[in-house]
This record gives structure tokens, sequence and C-alpha cells, in this order.
């Protein structure tokens, strides 16, 4: 994968898959310590012991209709490649945390890519489940609860209206502008 937003969007298919009501993801740029950090937190099935220790290997999958997996062998090398790691706790029943960390300023670290449209992406396919995203670096800091937006709503309109999405996507803009993290 090109870019991480594109390796977190891959978690996060895998979150809603699992059965996630609530679906976490923090991205953590704090430019003195050089360090950029990612975290999706879910509170889906979860994973047994014994795949959680399996589940790096690419070919270790859930899926039934191939039975290779790479989402996360190939986010742990990105992680690796730029003095960072990623690490995996899951309890079933309990939920799965992804925690991956780079190097910020590495020449080989994988841009961020566009998370702008990943997040409206991951709205888009939501449906009654919910999203806390966010995005810090150093003091600049921006928080997108979808829990909170569907209260402010009221109506039980769908967040996928077009008049919500469309604010939504602004928000999302103008946020991207504030917190430039490449």
């Amino acid at each position: 994968m090109r870019e991480i937003a594109l390796h977190i969007l891959d978690i996060f298919y895998n979150s809603l898959q699992a059965d996630s009501s609530l679906i976490k993801i923090s991205i953590a740029v704090d430019t003195k310590k050089d360090l950029m950090e990612i975290k999706i937190i879910d509170n889906g099935k979860g994973m047994k012991k014994e795949f959680v220790n399996n589940v790096l290997d690419p070919f270790t999958t859930t899926r039934s209709t191939r039975n290779v997996g790479l989402g996360l062998s190939l986010f742990k090398a990105s992680t690796n490649r730029c003095e960072g790691d990623l690490t995996i706790w899951s309890k079933e029943k309990v939920g799965t945390i992804v925690k991956a960390w780079y190097k910020y300023s590495h020449i080989d670290r994988q841009p961020l890519g566009n998370m702008r449209d990943t997040v409206y992406i991951m709205i888009l396919t939501l449906g009654e489940n919910n999203l806390i995203y966010s995005i810090k670096k150093d003091d600049e800091s921006f928080v997108l609860d979808t829990r909170k937006i569907r209260e402010e709503m009221g109506d039980g309109s769908p967040l996928t209206s077009p008049e919500i999405m469309g604010e939504i996507k602004m928000l999302l803009e103008e946020e991207e502008k504030k917190i430039n993290i490449s």
C-alpha cells in the first residue's frame, strides 16, 4: 500500500467485519519526539490468542474467499522500515487494538495520505455503527465523533444524507488544513 491511510482503511473494514459497533482511530504526531503513532481500537468480537499470535503471518486470515491476508503484515513491514513497529492486542468478546508507530521524519515512511476522503468513506460504510476519529500534531488536534453528530441531528436521519455528508466533508477539509500531516 502506498499510503498509511490505506492501511487504516483496511483495519477499519476488519473491525466492521468483526461486528464492532464503535471504532476509534487516532493519529498523533509529536515532531519533538519525531514520532507518528496510529491506534485503531474496536469493540468487536476479538480474536483467539492463538490467532493473534499468528495474525501477522500473511497466510493467516479469516477470509473464506482466499487463504492470504496481507493487510497487517504489510502495515507492520512499513513500520519496521521506519524505526517503528506494530503491535496487536485482542481478546474474544472484548475487541482489538492495533497500534503502529513510525519515526516521523524517516525517509522511507509512507505519506499519511488522504485521510479526509478515507474518513468520509468510513462514515458512508458505518451503517448504525460509530466512529471516533482523532488527529493531533503537536498542539493542534481535532476529533470527529459520529455519536455526537447523531445526537445533534436528533431526528434519526442517516449520517449518509447528502446534507450531513456535505457538512462532514467541509469540516474534515477545514481541519486537514489546520493539522497538516504529510
